[in-house]
C-alpha cells in the first residue's frame, strides 16, 4: 500500500515559488521519503557503463534509489540489470560489489539464476508439486526494472512503466556522453579501475545545486586557491608549475572582472544543466600531444578540432549525476537520508589514447574533486553548515534570487545571460516540483 503523507500536491508546490525554496524542502524527512518515490524511483537513474562488465558473467552491483540492483553481462553478450533480491525470501543474491559468475546463487535457501535473471533450480523441488511454482514462471525469476535503456554505453533504469525514453529524458544534457565519448580516438571509453567514495553530512540537492554555482568558488575556496598562488609564486617564478597547482589557483573571486560572469549555462527539461568551463583540458605537455596525434590519425584536424574545442565545466543530469566530460569524471549522486548522501567519483579512459594522458585527467580528480582534496572538503563543511542552518525555523525561506527574470528562453532551454545566475538551480526545483506532484499541483498525494 502508499504510504500516507501529511503532503498534498498543493502544499508541495507551494514549497517552492518563482524565486525562493522553503527550507523543509531540504530538513523534512517525510518530503525526502516523497522524493525517493516520486523522483528517485521514477526518473533515469544512472546505473553503471557497459565497461565495467566487460565478460560474460562479470556483474557489478549497486542501486536505483533504494532498489538493489545488479548490472550483469550475459553469456549472449547482453547487459541486463536486475533486482539484487532472491524470489523465494527476499535475501539479496549479491554482496559484494562486482565479481565474474556463471550462475547467482542465494546464500539463504540455495535458489540458482542464470545471469539473465531466470530461475534454474531449486532445493527440494518436489515439495512444490501441486503448487503454483514453476522454474519457468518468470514471478520466480529476478525481476528486472520497469525500464532499462543506454545512451553511449552508459545504462540508466527506471521503476516507472511510463515516462520519457531515455534519449528524450537527456535532451541537450546528453552533449556530455557525446563530449566524453567522442574524445576517444577509437569512439569508446572504458572505467579506469574503481571509485573514491565519500559520506555527506546534507541533503543530496545541496551537491546539485553547487555544480554550477560560480559565485562559491572565489569565497569558499579562498585558502585553497591562496595556499595554490603562494606555493606557485614561492617555488615557480618564471618556471612551469605542476597541472596540479594550476588547477588549484585557477579558481578566481566572483567579481565583474572574473572568469564567471562569463560562463553561462544552459538548461534543460527535467532538470539538466551545462555551463562553459573555465580549466583549460588540453595542455603543452608530451602526454597531451601524443593524444592530439592519435585523434589526428583517427578523426583528421577538422575534426579533431572540433571535438577538443568543446569546453564544458559540469553537466548535470538530474537528479543524480554530474558529468565533466572534458576530464573524463562522473560523480553519481546516492541519498541515503535526509541528511547523509553517497558520493561516487569514477574515471573514464579514452580508448587508444596513451595511459599518460588518463593519468593526466585523473590529476584533475585528485585535486580537485576526490574526498582528500582540500577542494571538497572546503564544500562538503559549506554543504553540512547549509543543512545544520536550515534546522532553524526562524527563517523559513532559502533565496534563488540572483538574476531572476534576465534569463531567456531558446525553444525547451533556458539561458542565462550572465554566468551567475541562479537560474539552474531554479529550473531544478521547477522539475522538483512536476517530479514531486506529477504535473498536477493541485490533485492529492497518490
Amino acid at each position: 500500500m502508499p504510504a500516507s503523507y501529511s503532503f498534498d500536491n498543493k502544499s508541495l508546490s507551494a514549497l517552492v515559488e518563482a524565486d525562493r525554496v522553503h527550507r523543509n524542502v531540504y530538513v523534512d524527512p517525510e518530503i525526502f521519503q516523497l522524493e525517493m518515490e516520486r523522483i528517485w524511483h521514477k526518473s533515469w537513474i544512472y546505473v553503471g557503463h557497459e565497461s565495467q562488465v566487460p565478460n560474460s558473467g562479470d556483474y557489478f552491483a549497486t542501486e536505483v534509489g533504494r532498489e538493489p540492483v545488479i548490472m550483469v553481462r550475459h553469456s549472449d553478450d547482453r547487459i541486463y540489470v536486475l533486482a539484487n533480491r532472491c524470489a523465494h525470501k527476499g535475501a539479496k543474491v549479491i554482496a559484494n560489489r562486482e565479481g565474474n559468475t556463471g550462475q547467482f546463487y542465494c546464500n539463504y535457501h540455495g535458489w540458482t539464476y542464470g545471469t539473465d535473471g531466470s530461475l534454474k533450480s531449486v532445493p527440494l523441488q518436489s515439495g512444490y508439486d501441486g503448487t503454483c511454482f514453476a522454474l519457468d514462471d518468470p514471478a520466480f525469476s529476478m525481476r528486472q526494472p520497469s525500464r532499462v535503456e543506454h545512451y553511449r554505453g552508459f545504462y540508466f533504469a527506471s521503476l516507472a512503466w511510463d515516462g520519457p525514453d531515455l534519449k528524450t529524458f537527456l535532451g541537450g544534457a546528453a552533449v556530455a556522453f557525446d563530449d566524453m565519448v567522442d574524445r576517444s580516438p577509437e569512439g569508446k571509453v572504458e572505467y579506469a579501475g574503481s571509485c573514491a567514495r565519500s559520506m555527506q553530512a546534507s541533503n543530496w540537492k545541496f551537491f546539485l545545486e553547487n555544480q554550477l554555482d560560480g559565485v562559491h568558488a572565489g569565497i569558499v575556496h579562498t585558502s585553497s586557491v591562496q595556499a595554490a598562488r603562494s606555493a606557485i609564486n614561492k617555488y615557480y617564478d618564471g618556471g612551469e608549475a605542476p597541472l596540479e597547482l594550476k588547477l588549484m589557483a585557477a579558481q578566481t573571486p566572483p567579481d565583474p572582472d572574473s572568469i564567471w560572469p562569463e560562463l553561462n549555462s544552459s538548461n534543460f527539461p527535467y532538470g539538466h544543466s551545462n555551463f562553459s568551463g573555465y580549466q583549460e583540458a588540453q595542455g603543452e605537455d608530451p602526454a597531451t600531444a601524443e593524444y592530439v596525434a592519435a585523434m589526428e590519425t583517427s578523426y583528421g584536424k577538422k575534426r579533431t578540432q572540433e571535438i577538443l574545442s568543446r569546453n564544458y565545466h559540469h553537466t548535470v543530469i538530474y537528479p543524480c549525476l554530474s558529468i565533466m566530460s572534458a576530464f573524463q569524471q562522473i560523480r553519481v549522486v546516492k541519498p541515503i537520508s535526509v541528511d547523509r548522501t553517497l558520493m561516487e567519483i569514477w574515471h573514464f579512459n579514452l580508448a587508444g589514447a596513451p595511459r599518460a594522458f588518463l593519468a593526466r585527467n585523473m590529476a584533475y580528480s585528485n585535486t580537485v574533486n576526490s574526498p582528500a582534496t582540500m577542494i571538497s572538503c572546503d564544500d562538503y563543511e559549506t554543504w553540512r553548515r547549509c543543512h545544520e542552518g536550515l534546522k532553524a525555523q526562524t527563517h523559513e525561506w532559502v533565496s534563488l534570487h540572483r538574476n531572476y527574470g534576465d534569463d531567456y528562453n531558446d525553444g525547451d532551454v533556458t539561458r542565462s545571460r550572465v554566468g551567475t545566475s541562479e537560474v539552474f538551480q531554479r529550473k531544478q526545483y521547477e522539475a522538483w516540483v512536476n517530479y514531486m506532484t506529477d504535473g498536477d499541483k493541485d490533485a492529492p498525494v497518490a
